[in-house]
């Protein structure tokens, strides 16, 4: 018998046999939790399904009104899902196969919406008590819906009697199993930024939702990443024998860290020929390659000589879509076993045991 089952049948019993004055799930819905649906069972009661769909427009100012809003629930509900996903596989020791899941989660809702039905995804709260009563497989999941319509469709004036109590206790419960209480053992050993998400995060969650607090984490660690390696780009200047200048570019080169790779350049003062190495950069985006295009513009500008170096290959194509001035900008020829070994194993004339690297 699950905890939580037996928890909620011995709450449900105290509360009706002892004449407690409780909540229960059906004034919550009827009263003050069911607020939102008063509308909604007004507008039910003028105009049925049929009725309103037969009143909607099918036209493309539908479609833009309707769009977001359905992008935004099918992004909250795979989020939420693959999340449940990943907590399962912690707890069962398993691997999901995430691909299969949004594809059973898009096709089920798309199939539910044909029929009038609303979309769903896999919710952690339920997934948690599911698994700590025992479920592991896909049984336990159909037998999860089952019972649910069995409910709604006859039980519901017993289900109404169950006190609200009783599932806030059992989700308090889940939360408490659910929550990495470890996290508080290392916040003083992990990055301050990976601190300040944890918080906001786990914050975020209380005061609104999940899946709102993973959008937050997310843009706050992506920016966070952003910062950090926007400060890792370095350049490495030399004169060559020949008077030319080069600059031998270190770190990823990205939209975050174009302002600090734009300042590593003296054009005015640089002498008439100037290379630029890439053989330890990383081309990693659109706002990468149009730096790249505007410091050889600016050398050019000058009257100055530039020759780039140790491109990747799918940046130097995008480069010479952008301008055939490229052709005579990027060296080709390159005999440098470091930059083979990055870009193209096949480039080796040799076996690789023979070159120092």
């Amino acid at each position: 018998m699950p905890a939580a089952l037996t928890a909620i049948l011995i709450v449900t019993l105290i509360s009706i046999f002892g004449g407690l004055q409780s909540i229960n799930v059906g004034d919550f819905i009827r009263d003050g939790g069911g607020a939102g649906l008063n509308g909604l069972d007004e507008l039910s009661s003028k105009l049925n399904l049929a009725e309103l769909w037969s009143h909607l427009p099918f036209n493309l100012d539908t479609l833009k009104f309707i769009a977001p809003y359905a992008f935004l629930a099918a992004s909250v509900g795979l989020i939420e899902t693959l999340m449940t996903m990943n907590l399962v596989d912690e707890l069962t020791d398993s691997r999901g196969d995430g691909n299969r899941e949004c594809i059973a989660q898009g096709s089920g809702n798309m199939l539910s919406g044909i029929f009038g039905g609303t979309g769903g995804c896999g919710m952690i709260g339920q997934t948690v008590i599911n698994i700590n009563a025992g479920g592991r497989g896909r049984l336990s999941g159909v037998m999860m819906a089952i019972t649910l319509l069995t409910f709604i469709l006859f039980a519901d004036k017993y289900i109404e009697q169950v006190p609200i109590a009783a599932l806030v206790g059992v989700m308090f419960m889940m939360v408490i199993e659910t929550f990495a209480w470890s996290s508080f053992r290392i916040m003083k050993k992990i990055p301050m930024s990976d601190a300040v998400v944890l918080v906001i995060v786990s914050v975020v969650t209380v005061i609104f939702d999940l899946a709102i607090a993973v959008f937050v984490g997310v843009i706050i660690s992506a920016l966070s990443f952003a910062w950090e390696n926007a400060k890792k780009i370095r350049a490495r200047k030399r004169i060559q024998a020949d008077g030319t200048k080069t600059y031998e570019i270190w770190g990823p080169l990205f939209f975050g860290s174009i302002t600090a790779f734009n300042e590593k350049f003296d054009i005015k003062n640089d002498p008439d020929n100037v290379e630029i190495d890439f053989v330890e950069a990383r081309i990693s985006d659109h706002s990468a390659i149009e730096a790249i295009f505007i410091i050889v513009e600016k050398y050019q500008a000058e009257g100055k000589t530039i020759k780039l170096k140790h491109l990747s290959e799918d940046c130097k194509i995008l480069l010479y879509k952008a301008s055939p001035k490229f052709k005579d900008v990027i060296v080709e020829a390159i005999n440098d076993p470091r930059y083979h070994l990055a870009a193209d194993p096949e480039k080796f004339t040799r076996p690789l045991s023979e070159y120092n690297v």
